[in-house]
Parts: C-alpha cells; sequence; structure tokens
C-alpha cells in the first residue's frame, strides 16, 4: 500500500497532511554533522553510498518523516557531463570549465559518475518502511544551466542571463543536453526505488516572462513528459522557487503531478490561482521553523487551512535551516500531525 505522501501526489485529499521538509538531511542534525566531521567534505559524502544512505535516513529515524529525499546534489548533472565540481568551505560549488568561456562539445560525458548515486538510492529503499516514500530529484535545466555557464552561484545570474539573450541558440544547446541527461538521472533512480521525485528550480525567479516561459516551463515539460510516460506510476513535483505569479501558468503547462509552492507565495492566492484538484506542496518560511514559538503555530495553520480543499504535502517554502533547532521541528510536527481537515 502506498504511503500518504504518494496518495496525495496522486490525488487523493487525505483528512491528515503528510509531511517531509527540504534539506531535512543535512546540517542542523548533530548527528549529520558528526558523520561529516569524520568522513569529510560534502562530494565525498555524496560518493560514499553508505555515508549519502545514512544521511538520508538520519531525519526519518529522528522525525519518522512521511517522505525521505536522497542526499545528494543538483551539480550531480553537469558533472556526469563532463565539468569538474569541486565544494570549497565558506565558497560554495565550482565547476569548470565555465561554459561562458568554453565550448559545450568540449566536454567529454562521464556517465559512471551517476551510478554511486543509484546505490545510494538502492540502499535507501531497502531501509525504508513501505510507507515512508523515497524522493529522488534533480536540477532543473535552468538553474543547473546557471552553474554550468557561470562555473559558480551568483545574486542574479547576470552572465546566464546574458549568454541567453546574446546566443539563444548556443544556451538551448546547453538546455537541451541538461533534459537529456536528467532523464537518463532521474530514470536510474527510479530503477533504483525511488517511488516520486522533484526538480528543484531554484533560480527560477531571476527570469523575465518570456525567458521563463522558454527556459524553465518548456524544458521542464520536457522532463515530466518523458518520466510520466516511463513511469506513469511515479509522480513527478516541480518546484520554480520565485516564479511568483507565473506559478499558475508553471503547473498549467508542464504537465507536472504537483507544485511546490515558495514562501513568498500567499497560500490564498495558490489554493484560488493552481489548477482545481492539483496537489501542492509548502509552504512554510524556514525562517519561522528556525524562530518557533506561537507565530511558528499560527503561520502552520495558516498554510493548512489555506490548501483544506486540495491535496497537500506540508512542506517548507525552500530549505530548512542550518541554525535551526531540533525542538522547534519537533513543535512542527506537532502542529501538523495535529490538525484535521474538517
Amino acid at each position: 500500500m502506498p504511503g500518504p505522501i504518494l496518495e496525495t501526489l496522486c490525488g487523493q485529499n487525505l483528512s491528515r497532511r503528510p509531511i517531509w521538509l527540504m534539506r531535512q538531511a543535512g546540517r542542523y542534525l548533530p548527528e549529520y554533522r558528526a558523520l561529516r566531521a569524520k568522513k569529510g567534505g560534502f562530494l565525498e559524502l555524496v560518493y560514499d553510498t553508505d555515508a549519502a544512505a545514512e544521511i538520508t535516513l538520519q531525519p526519518i529515524r529522528r522525525f519518522g518523516f512521511d517522505g525521505a529525499i536522497l542526499f545528494s546534489d543538483i551539480l550531480i548533472v553537469p558533472y556526469a557531463m563532463g565539468q569538474d565540481l569541486t565544494f570549497t568551505a565558506g565558497e560554495g560549488p565550482r565547476l569548470s570549465p565555465p561554459l561562458v568561456d568554453s565550448a559545450l562539445s568540449a566536454l567529454q560525458g562521464v556517465p559512471e559518475r551517476l551510478a554511486p548515486i543509484y546505490a545510494t538510492v538502492g540502499k535507501v529503499r531497502a531501509a525504508l518502511g513501505p510507507q515512508t516514500t523515497l524522493l529522488g530529484f534533480a536540477g532543473s535545466p535552468w538553474t543547473v544551466a546557471t552553474y554550468m555557464v557561470a562555473g559558480e552561484g551568483s545574486r542574479d545570474h547576470h552572465e546566464t542571463r546574458s549568454y541567453a539573450y546574446r546566443d539563444p541558440d548556443a544556451f538551448q544547446a546547453i538546455i537541451d543536453a541538461i533534459v537529456e541527461v536528467t532523464i537518463t538521472y532521474l530514470s536510474g533512480q527510479v530503477e533504483a526505488g525511488a517511488e516520486g521525485l522533484q526538480l528543484f528550480d531554484s533560480w527560477a525567479g531571476s527570469l523575465a516572462p518570456a525567458e521563463f516561459e522558454r527556459w524553465v516551463i518548456a524544458p521542464n515539460a520536457r522532463i515530466a513528459a518523458a518520466m510520466q510516460a516511463r513511469y506513469p506510476h511515479v509522480p513527478v513535483i516541480g518546484f520554480p522557487k520565485g516564479a511568483g505569479e507565473k506559478l499558475a501558468a508553471y503547473a498549467r503547462e508542464t504537465g507536472v503531478n504537483a507544485v511546490g509552492v515558495d514562501e513568498t507565495i500567499d497560500p490564498l492566492w495558490a489554493a484560488r490561482e493552481l489548477p482545481a484538484g492539483l496537489p501542492v506542496q509548502g509552504n512554510l518560511d524556514p525562517l519561522l521553523l528556525l524562530s518557533g514559538g506561537a507565530e511558528l503555530e499560527r503561520q502552520t495553520l495558516r498554510v493548512l487551512d489555506a490548501f483544506a480543499d486540495r491535496p497537500h504535502v506540508f512542506n517548507l517554502g525552500h530549505g530548512i535551516g542550518q541554525f535551526t533547532p531540533i525542538p522547534h521541528v519537533e513543535q512542527l510536527l506537532a502542529i501538523v500531525r495535529g490538525w484535521e481537515r474538517a
């Protein structure tokens, strides 16, 4: 029997809301920090399948979330496409060579870099109970491309946006290549045991409407269609952070099974404007979880009540913060699990 997250993503409006949190496997957990201190850097953890599986399972053991999210990174795709990937403490990820200075055709794919991720998925699935949904994921093409072009993260993605305006055909080739590898990557995760998938478009909010249509909606629609054709039983969650009022068009046009809603969007607006019956996920501000207290309870109930009339997976509007206190997570869980749809 499928767990409550799968039931919800497939369109059932359950009386009690399932819950998982973006970045639930990570730095706010003391057990994660201890393992990282023992094992070394971030990429080393991702490619140590025993460690990555353990990290994925840590929040399930501690909190009993309804879903486990694979411990990995969105930049595994460009790494498999042939860019070098490093993580530097205090500076974030670096990809080289950056495509603003180098041709896509110069990259030599290294598809074997995907295999350890599949092994992690298999280990986690074997360790989970049947009611806990295992979610795989990938970065959406626009967000991945911002790192591939610039070689690093940025505030406004100036280099990538300029590149796309200056040479849209060359940029389309980058997007197309990311789409192809992402479909392969997500398919491998499903074959290894992932039961649902999330597409993270963390930087979707930096684009103007026409560019949003071309670089966010169109490629995500291709990925969603391919995955649904191959695995119709595996729901796809699309999460275009920062989409704002463009979220409704994203929901209509990408064909994803569910939409993640970030914390900048009024849940009452989302409940009204998104397609009827479409499952949603979100959208508590991670800073409320950091703060805790009465306001955390008030805002959590506001989100739950706003989405009462449609299928809803409770989550944050983005990832849980590094310094979030464990008791605040426990408080949130108690609120969500104590709520029941009338």
